[in-house]
């Protein structure tokens, strides 16, 4: 059994699509980070980084003691080694769906999320004039769907076969209207969420939690500001003393 330490995100939608795609046993253990679930010691013994995902695999390959994995794009790779699918071995293969798994990570992932945090900053004038944070990061949004729209103009998968470099970028991909972009303009990126989203199994994955998510309206301005502190402008932890 794999404990997955999650939270309705994209992060985390990552890996309970490819843990569908595999057929692997699961359990979702919710990580809630409004409430600073990932400022626990032990969700942090897991995950130094205190992000989540993370995932704790009870039965590894060879026995012996649990192994836990942080970070979405060593996840999948981590499961597809397990399962021996989507993830495919020799050198040119492995290393084409490598690049867009660490794209991903390194691009997509991390300018969407920096997209969607100046767009809801810039709503509150007490943020001040947030016009070109958010101008860089619509455009650098813009830019990256450019690079997938390039990348599935002629083929129908971002490395070769349906892979995890798949997975990993669909649930980014699928918040385009949110991120300020128009679908129309990227036909490949449409017709490639269109036939990913069609997939059981990503239905599935991306359902997972939907009864975890919160509506923030019902919050009060009290706990609103309480959560942003905990998300929001996050500073280095003490190491403890040696």
């Amino acid at each position: 059994m794999i404990e997955v330490y999650f939270w309705p995100t994209p992060n985390g939608k990552k890996v309970t699509i490819m843990l569908e795609e595999c057929g692997l046993a699961y359990r979702v253990v919710p990580v809630n980070i409004g409430r600073g679930d990932q400022f626990k010691p032990d969700f942090i013994a897991l995950s130094p980084n205190n992000r989540m995902p993370a995932i704790l695999d009870r039965e590894p390959l060879g026995g012996g003691a649990p192994i836990s994995v942080f970070e979405s794009g060593a996840i999948l790779m981590y499961l597809a080694e397990k399962s021996g699918r989507f993830w495919p071995q020799a050198p040119r293969e492995k290393y084409e769906v490598a690049e867009w798994v660490m794209w991903q990570m390194a691009n997509q992932g991390p300018k969407s999320g920096e997209c969607g945090h100046f767009r809801r900053a810039a709503q509150d004038p007490a943020n001040g004039d947030l016009k070109y944070a958010v101008r860089r990061f619509d455009d650098e949004v813009n830019r990256l769907f450019g690079v997938l729209n390039h990348r599935l103009y002629d083929r129908r998968y971002l490395a070769g076969e349906y892979s995890i470099a798949d997975m990993i970028c669909y649930p980014w991909a699928t918040g385009w209207e949110r991120l300020g972009q128009d679908l129309g303009e990227f036909k490949h990126v449409k017709r490639w969420l269109e036939e990913l989203g069609g997939r059981p199994a990503v239905e599935r994955g991306m359902r997972v939690g939907e009864e975890l998510a919160e509506d923030y309206s019902k919050l009060s301005p009290e706990e609103l500001a309480r959560r942003r502190k905990i998300l929001m402008n996050q500073r280095a932890r003490p190491a403890p003393d040696a």
